[in-house]
């Protein structure tokens, strides 16, 4: 046998061969059908065997996909329109149910989930108002949202691993009012903050004055009392000088007299010639 028919048998068998196996990754699922009619769907990941030509395997990908939603205006309990901007996070549970549900095709996947879950937004927006939506039962909605799309999401062969929302938006017809609401509130509390403020600094005010009033009472009780304690000393000064020397005391104080009257040379006094206040002239002759 000539070395080419060898090469050819050797790449015949391999051939062979390789028709006979196939591979399954970790991101993958896959399907194997014999003649066009399903034969097995649960294989792990490794090398696996078929026959050629009678039997083929469609492989899908096995990772988490993601279905981002156009933005959709659902009612709430209160009966006000809400913008919500969501997403979804899902993957092939059933291999074998998602092929006969939606042909193994994800976009057809992605328009049936989507309708699944806008209905669930639907049913839980409608018992809650927007307050709760908003800031208390986000959670909450994401549990009962993932929880009520399971089982239907599972007929089409698909798992929901999260529902996310984005973010709620309100119409912009209904956005004016409560923007108008909220400013007005805000209003309110500004007003009442600046009420209580003035009626803080009028106390303050107040205080301020008072304790004012009290000092300068105190200061001028005590400067009262000190210039009375100084008068009295004086007086004790001039009592103690006076009894000392009699005679020089008074004649000082007359001094002091005539220097006071006859200080500006046009002033007039009437007295008799021999008065008691001219008694040291008297005596200087």
């Amino acid at each position: 046998m000539s070395a080419n028919k060898i090469l050819v048998s050797v790449g015949l068998v391999f051939t062979v061969l390789m028709m006979c196996v196939f591979t399954v990754t970790e991101t993958e699922k896959a399907i194997k059908f014999k003649l066009g009619e399903i034969v097995s769907a649960d294989y792990q990941p490794g090398l696996h065997f078929k026959m050629p030509f009678i039997n083929n395997v469609k492989k899908f990908d096995a990772r988490i996909l993601t279905l981002d939603s156009a933005p959709e205006r659902f009612l709430t309990s209160e009966k006000k329109n809400v913008i919500v901007d969501s997403f979804v996070k899902w993957r092939i549970g059933d291999v074998k149910t998602f092929y006969t549900s939606v042909a193994g095709d994800a976009f057809q996947a992605n328009i049936r989930l989507d309708q699944i879950i806008k209905d669930a937004f639907r049913s839980e927006f409608s018992k809650r108002d927007i307050k709760q939506l908003v800031s208390t039962d986000r959670s909450a909605v994401r549990e009962a949202l993932i929880a009520n799309t399971k089982t239907a999401a599972a007929k089409l062969g698909i798992e929901i691993v999260d529902v996310q929302v984005k973010r709620i938006d309100l119409p912009d017809e209904v956005s004016a009012s409560v923007y108008s609401r909220m400013e007005a509130e805000r209003a309110r509390v500004a007003r009442e903050f600046r009420s209580q403020g003035a009626e803080a600094a009028e106390k303050v005010r107040a205080d301020a004055d008072k304790q004012k009033e009290i000092i300068l009472a105190d200061a001028y009780r005590d400067s009262e009392i000190m210039k009375g304690e100084g008068d009295a000393k004086a007086a004790e000064i001039y009592a103690n000088t006076y009894g000392k020397n009699v005679e020089f005391y008074a004649f000082y104080r007359s001094m002091a007299a005539y220097k006071k009257t006859f200080k500006n040379s046009a002033n007039i006094m009437v007295t008799e010639p021999d008065s008691e206040f001219f008694k040291y002239f008297k005596q200087m002759k």
